[in-house]
């Protein structure tokens, strides 16, 4: 008769992988690779958006209730991995590592509060970018390389974020912290979102242990934005997230820079009114290092910029 505890290890080495498809072909060619290379019991949960036509977040928050489960994976369908039995190595970073609840394969170890992406380049002190993936170059014709950041030599470093071409959660943790759907109705911004949201009661982290290749780069246009000027509105009592550790007394100053080169390209770019970058300021008010002064010398800042 099979014990509790071998049916508990039999389980947890299952994954489930879930992929928000548009291109039949590319989901076609994605599965067919799992297979080959994932190692371990599995099932794919894809969901055809042609048809469904909902945000990324609403479609992964149902495949995490439909997953069978322990571990999630949650992938774009332009992904080849690269690494033979990275399931196997997946679930052992998972049971060897019990505070991590997510795992990527790209990330950055600071979080500003100044709008950016995972990694804000506007920093004057930074924290460091972990990174280790074929990036493709589908917009730009760039030949393929490889992206290999590891600032602490590790295996394992941990991050404030990671990206969203590819990340791995604990099922338990996706559903307390569901993606947010109710904000976020496009197909940025949710990584983000969701890293933030994790690391409020566990650790994410970048594996240096699994390597895939990503041929898109992303689109970093008006809509990317928008969706992350949503993401920093509701995060601002928690950012910045400084999991590098850069020196607090030195926050107030590197951010109010960061925000005033944003707050410049966004004026350059036409993108945004004043007045709304007025109201996505006010929402620093409630990060721990903004002083009474803070929004407000960014307001005047503004006010005073010209294209």
């Amino acid at each position: 008769m099979i014990s509790w505890l071998l049916l508990t290890a039999i389980y947890i080495v299952m994954i489930s992988i879930i992929i928000c498809s548009v291109s039949r072909n590319e989901l076609l060619t994605v599965s067919e690779n799992i297979r080959k290379t994932i190692g371990v019991p599995h099932e794919i949960i894809a969901f055809d958006n042609n048809q469904l036509q909902k945000g990324i977040c609403e479609i992964y928050n149902m495949g995490a209730r439909q997953a069978k489960y322990d571990v999630l994976c949650f992938m774009h369908e332009d992904i080849e991995m690269q690494t033979v039995g990275w399931g196997e190595k997946l679930v052992e970073l998972f049971k060897n590592n019990p505070a991590f609840a997510l795992l990527g394969i790209a990330g950055g170890g600071y979080k500003s509060l100044a709008p950016s992406s995972w990694y804000n380049y506007h920093l004057q002190e930074n924290g460091g970018f972990y990174c280790n993936l074929i990036q493709g170059y589908k917009h730009t014709g760039r030949n393929d390389s490889l992206d290999y950041q590891n600032p602490r030599n590790e295996l394992l470093s941990r991050v404030a974020c990671v990206d969203g071409c590819w990340f791995s959660v604990r099922k338990s943790a996706a559903l307390k912290y569901p993606f947010d759907e109710k904000l976020l109705k496009g197909f940025h911004g949710y990584d983000i979102d969701f890293s933030i949201a994790i690391n409020q009661e566990f650790q994410v982290a970048v594996t240096f242990e699994i390597l895939l290749r990503h041929f898109s780069e992303g689109n970093f246009n008006r809509k990317w934005m928008d969706e992350i000027c949503k993401v920093h509105k509701k995060w601002g009592a928690v950012l910045p997230l400084n999991i590098d550790k850069i020196p607090e007394s030195h926050l107030k100053r590197i951010e109010r820079h960061a925000y005033e080169v944003f707050l410049q390209e966004q004026i350059d770019n036409d993108r945004y009114s004043k007045w709304y970058l007025i109201k996505l300021i006010w929402s620093t008010r409630r990060s721990r290092i903004a002083t009474f002064s803070f929004p407000y010398k960014l307001m005047i800042r503004l006010l005073k910029m010209n294209k």
